[in-house]
């Protein structure tokens, strides 16, 4: 038993706190874009999230992300618009969650890509894009369907949910890209 690895190390445990605490960081940093039937924020959460995805193991990356979230349903305003269990019944809610899938499965790929070059970063960051606004309007379209009886149309959630935000989004793709381009090799190397 005490040959067995841990699950984290401490260093990997004082990063996945550093990268949840820059993620929480990241949300007082917005743009609240004021859309009915509830406002959208755009944030430099999702620039700390691709960041932990471009950067850690696929373990570390959801663990930080799921610190994050943990330490926001808690109670502890550390999402765009507060926190609490309560986020849980906000259409937005389902972009956090996105977070997570997105930067887990951006850590997944890679580990299985062989070479990564900008290229290969930029595909697998507009992959974990594209996987967390999925995941965002799809949780959207539910809670405002079932939980709070709105009618969302799909031309509201292309257009709010979508559209206005992802471009930006995109920019910090590309941002993040190029600061994990330069980092990758030291953090891996210092990590594992």
């Amino acid at each position: 038993m005490l040959n067995e690895r841990q699950f984290l190390s401490i260093r990997e445990m004082t990063a996945g706190g550093v990268f949840a605490a820059l993620i929480a960081s990241g949300a007082f940093i917005k743009v609240t874009l004021p859309t009915e039937p509830f406002p959208m924020h755009f944030t430099l959460q999702w620039f700390f999230v691709l960041l932990a995805g471009l950067l850690l193991n696929k373990r570390l990356a959801g663990a930080s992300v799921g610190v994050y979230l943990l330490v926001g349903l808690s109670g502890v305003p550390v999402f765009a618009a507060g926190g609490g269990p309560s986020y849980l019944l906000r259409p937005t809610f389902g972009y956090l969650l996105g977070f997570a899938v997105s930067a887990y499965m951006m850590a997944w790929m890679c580990e299985n890509i062989r070479i990564l070059n900008y290229m290969k970063l930029l595909l697998v960051s507009t992959a974990g894009l594209l996987v967390y606004y999925g995941i965002g309007m799809l949780y959207y379209w539910l809670v405002c369907r079932i939980l709070i009886s709105q009618e969302v149309t799909w031309q509201i959630l292309l257009f709010q949910c979508f559209l206005l935000t992802v471009g930006e989004d995109f920019i910090l793709c590309v941002a993040a890209v190029s600061v994990a381009a330069k980092l990758r090799g030291l953090i891996r190397r210092t990590l594992y």
